[in-house]
């Protein structure tokens, strides 16, 4: 698949005139000419582009940034960083089978957990910067499909503490929420994934059902300080007496917000893990 410059210049940020002066200055990009004379660009060019916008983000000149990716094919960067673009690569083409593939690949090579976290998390929260709404969409349903099939997969102790975990309500970001699954699932939780969107009705119907010892929310959509208050003030009272602990980017700087509500914030599975047992401490000793 080949596509024109206007869509290359949409896709990473780098305008048509500056890709054109490029082109006449350092001899890159080296686009074709289709039928009609424009330009257009195959799949390798793409990710040249791509990975020298990322590295003038980073700081590098333009002439330093062309350099090292002309004098650095992907077959030469690490495996991890190989993955990454080609996988990028295939996404910037909407090609899905070639952009799974790669996660496939990955997936056999490494370990579950370095995985998750040094791969597919990464891809998810970097989606959002580097393409557009078409190209995320597709992106984050493969990431989030190999997410969910590893949880699936997983095995819990049957005695085991039980989680309840689920995105608030109008939020629908929830690869977080998988990944905070896996990881408990692997230390022997039992996990009830509810999943993105969660009114508070749904929480209580849950925690009704299995009560559980811990419900988690993962929150990705920014919102006021008000807004947060009353989605996590109707959780919190629909969870009662469980413990209600929040985490994700959308509530990172809400932290005042959080704590008068009555629930908690984790930053990782090991502070949430560490909430819990704080919590079941102090009730033992009540």
């Amino acid at each position: 698949m080949m596509l024109r410059i206007r869509t290359i210049a949409r896709l990473t940020g780098i305008r048509e005139a500056t890709l054109r002066a490029w082109e006449r200055r350092y001899g890159f990009p080296r686009p074709h000419r289709n039928e009609s004379n424009y330009r257009v660009y195959t799949r390798d060019e793409v990710e040249s582009i791509r990975r020298v916008a990322r590295l003038i983000s980073e700081g590098l000149a333009v002439s330093e940034a062309i350099a090292q990716v002309q004098s650095t094919p992907v077959g030469a960067l690490p495996v991890r960083e190989r993955l990454e673009e080609r996988f990028w690569s295939a996404v910037m083409v909407l090609d899905g089978d070639a952009a799974d593939r790669v996660l496939g690949e990955a997936q056999a090579s490494m370990e579950v957990e370095p995985y998750v976290d040094t791969l597919l998390m990464p891809l998810l929260r970097e989606m959002g910067q580097r393409l557009d709404i078409a190209r995320e969409h597709l992106a984050s349903a493969l990431i989030r499909q190999r997410l969910r099939a590893l949880l699936l997969a997983g095995d819990s102790r049957p005695d085991g503490p039980r989680v309840v975990l689920a995105c608030p309500e109008r939020d629908t970001h929830e690869g977080g929420l998988l990944a905070l699954g896996l990881h408990l699932k692997r230390r022997g939780w039992r996990v009830t994934l509810l999943g993105a969107d969660t009114p508070a009705e749904a929480l209580h119907a849950a925690c009704q059902q299995v009560r559980p010892e811990l419900v988690a929310l993962s929150s990705v959509r920014k919102r006021e300080s008000e807004e947060l208050r009353q989605v996590l003030q109707a959780a919190v009272e629909a969870c009662a007496p469980t413990l209600v602990v929040v985490g994700g980017p959308g509530a990172r700087e809400h932290l005042k917000t959080i704590f008068s509500v009555g629930a908690q914030y984790a930053e990782s599975t090991e502070e949430l893990v560490a909430l819990w047992q704080q919590a079941r401490g102090a009730s033992n000793r009540t």
